[in-house]
């Protein structure tokens, strides 16, 4: 785990095109990787990190738009080429003038987030990071055939309404202490261990 850290970002994440909106509000080490924040982003909204996802930022030095991921070949020339996110510190790119990045998970379904920068933080002593101090509404199932899906889902008429209610879905749940974070190193690891 990083330990070595005396600030702490305090990140908005807003699932987008839903309504009433799906989001959390998460504290992570101001010395994350973008692969760091986005293994926070998969425990604190309840993904199952089981697809591909990038994060598009502006470089602050030009201005430009800049795509952190997985490495994927077959996406290459579909996207913008990935710059591997455990690679890049998200201290680099965020700031309270460079606030604003999309992360969009699932290239199928295409759930896409906007995340948002709001203040930076002083560590708190005992106090273990990240941490998610709020949010609201339950993350759609995955596979739920994306916003419209899900829409379907919430008001009763997804095919699949008795699956995702015999697991207990229930899109108005969450508390922000039942999140569980893994470790990034060893998501990572886990990760290159099944794909490489």
């Amino acid at each position: 785990m990083k330990e070595d850290f005396i600030n702490v970002f305090q990140f908005k994440i807003i699932l987008d095109d839903t309504n009433p909106p799906v989001w959390r509000r998460v504290r992570v080490p101001e010395n994350y990787t973008f692969w760091d924040l986005h293994v926070a982003i998969q425990d604190c909204m309840g993904w199952m990190d089981s697809h591909l996802h990038e994060f598009i930022v502006k470089d602050p030095s030009t201005g430009g738009e800049m795509s952190f991921g997985i490495p994927d070949e077959e996406f290459d020339d579909i996207f913008a080429k990935f710059l591997p996110g455990w690679e890049y510190h998200i201290s680099d790119y965020f700031s309270i003038k460079n606030k604003r990045a999309q992360y969009i998970y699932d290239f199928g379904d295409n759930w896409e987030h906007t995340v948002i920068l709001e203040k930076v933080l002083i560590r708190e002593k005992g106090t273990k990071y990240p941490v998610c101090i709020a949010g609201e509404r339950a993350c759609p199932p995955e596979d739920c055939g994306s916003i419209p899906g899900y829409e379907d889902l919430c008001a009763g008429k997804h095919e699949f309404q008795k699956e995702y209610k015999g697991e207990g879905f229930d899109p108005d749940k969450f508390d922000p202490k039942e999140v569980v974070f893994d470790d990034p190193e060893e998501r990572l690891k886990q990760w290159t261990k099944n794909n490489l």
